[in-house]
């Protein structure tokens, strides 16, 4: 097991740059079993800290996942890496939830390590390496992470092919742009065969996409846990990779089956961070009539005002607005009487 004292900086740097190259869609980048150890104790534990603000958002919204008469659930890692996301998934809604679970990614070094983390975090449940032969099964909840800027044309296809074989979708991507962008068209893409969760607040087109709305994007800030800024490894790990360990920008995509019943929570979501000014704090709001920018002020509404400076919660509300000013309204979930 890889520790911080064990840590291969060189391996860590060879990969940072081939990520950055963006020549990972050309193959496989793993050249061992321990760069996945490496990457796993690093890189992806802050991927994970993603997967843990999503997941958390899900509990906020009553997200359930549903059986079939009453069978246990398959899950499917899709482009696994080091197993990451699977592994967050499989612990949010607890082992015994789940029949069977099962990674894929084009490393089949990847597969093994994501395979065998797995069984050792969940040694009851049945693990094991999918195969595209088969493509053709039903997947309760298929989950991916980081994907998008790996992927060719062909394995795009298999992807979406899988995609409509899946009662659950729970997708995080990098929250930069262009990224984000390329996960918007796959929601609308996707909105006639499912029901979207989140990040959105509705049913209806994405709002970023129509016409003047081309520099924004839909992305969101997880919170780090609070002793790693103390912590000296991940200090000196933020300081040699160049990453700012406060800034966790991510993107993520929800989807449910269309036949379910789900719950009607917030009906706005605050895209990106607020701008805070003395007497007001303007917003990127995004509901079912599109999106816009808003003004929250310290004099009309001043307990959503302090809210938007000071919440680690998603950003989604309840309230009402008029032109370019909210009125009223409350954080979701409320936890106190309407602001």
């Amino acid at each position: 097991m890889m520790t911080w004292e064990s840590l291969d900086w060189e391996a860590l740097d060879r990969l940072r740059a081939g990520f950055l190259s963006g020549t990972a869609i050309e193959g496989p980048y793993w050249k061992s079993r321990s760069d996945l150890e490496v990457y796993d104790l690093t890189y992806a534990e802050r991927i994970g800290w993603k997967w843990d603000a999503v997941l958390r958002e899900l509990r906020l919204r009553d997200f359930k996942l549903e059986p079939v008469n009453g069978r246990k659930l398959r899950a499917l890692d899709w482009g696994c890496g080091s197993g990451v996301a699977g592994r967050r998934v499989i612990d949010a809604w607890g082992e015994s939830t789940f029949e069977r679970f099962s990674v894929f990614d084009h490393s089949s070094l990847a597969q093994d390590f994501a395979r065998d983390r797995a069984r050792i975090a969940f040694p009851h449940l049945k693990t094991d390496i999918w195969t595209e032969a088969e493509n053709s099964e039903v997947i309760d909840v298929l989950i991916v992470s980081h994907v998008l800027n790996e992927l060719s044309e062909r394995v795009a296809g298999l992807l979406r092919a899988q995609m409509l074989r899946s009662r659950y979708i729970l997708w995080v991507e990098p929250g930069t742009h262009g990224v984000s962008r390329q996960l918007q068209q796959w929601r609308d893409d996707f909105r006639p065969h499912f029901h979207v969760v989140a990040p959105c607040t509705h049913t209806a087109p994405c709002g970023l996409r129509a016409p003047g709305n081309e520099q924004h994007w839909c992305h969101h800030f997880a919170p780090a846990p609070s002793g790693v800024f103390s912590d000296r490894n991940w200090v000196k790990f933020g300081q040699r990779a160049g990453i700012d360990l406060r800034s966790l920008p991510y993107s993520f995509l929800v989807l449910a089956p269309l036949e379910g019943s789900m719950k009607q929570g917030a009906n706005s979501r605050v895209i990106g961070r607020p701008q805070h000014f003395k007497p007001y704090a303007r917003v990127l709001n995004c509901d079912a009539e599109g999106v816009c920018e808003l003004n929250v002020t310290k004099r009309t509404t001043p307990a959503l005002f302090k809210h938007l400076d000071k919440t680690r919660d998603p950003l989604l509300y309840t309230w009402s607005h008029d032109h370019q000013q909210v009125i009223q309204g409350h954080p979701y979930p409320e936890k106190s009487s309407s602001v």
